[in-house]
């Protein structure tokens, strides 16, 4: 510990998260993201808190730019697992949500993450890049993978989610 360092923060703002939800129900999945990747539509707390910019939109696959943050340490001097499943968890979620009509959500019902290497500060910019495998009408299946600017793979994972109709999400609430 350095004597007489001074104690770092970090301050983050955004908007009512409820507000771009609704905006996603009224919305086909790719058309919502093109508007969020865009600015046109304010980005989810967690992605201004992971430090997370969607750079690329299409049917079935997404690309987020990931920089590793000192606040995200863990102890052993590494970003902790749990932001790097979260970020791949966002790059495939949101590659799900590309394949949904208006008014169909998604609940992930399995996820793993396969750690490759240590991300630092050192590593730079990251991708985390979402695809989907399957698109059903039931189930989907997605994989994500974070990447250097190299191609060097840090991490990978894989999801499946059950596609919701509406009659299904308030089920599913209650």
């Amino acid at each position: 510990m350095n004597e007489g360092a001074e104690p770092r923060s970090r301050t983050i703002t955004w908007e009512d998260p409820a507000d771009a939800a609704a905006i996603a129900q009224s919305l086909p999945g790719l058309e919502f993201l093109h508007r969020l990747t865009s600015g046109l539509i304010p980005g989810p707390p967690v992605a201004e808190l992971l430090g997370l910019r969607g750079t690329y939109v299409m049917p079935g696959r997404v690309v987020f730019e990931y920089e590793p943050r000192e606040e995200h340490y863990g102890s052993l001097g590494a970003v902790h697992g749990g932001i790097v499943t979260a970020a791949l968890d966002i790059a495939m979620s949101s590659a799900a949500q590309t394949m949904l009509e208006a008014g169909v959500g998604f609940a992930i019902v399995e996820h793993r993450t396969s750690f490759v290497r240590p991300v630092t500060l050192a590593a730079g910019v990251l991708r985390a890049e979402g695809i989907v495998i399957h698109s059903g009408s039931r189930m989907t299946t997605s994989e994500a993978k974070l990447v250097d600017r190299a191609g060097v793979l840090y991490a990978n994972a894989s999801s499946t989610s059950l596609v919701l109709v509406d009659e299904q999400k308030t089920q599913l609430a209650a």
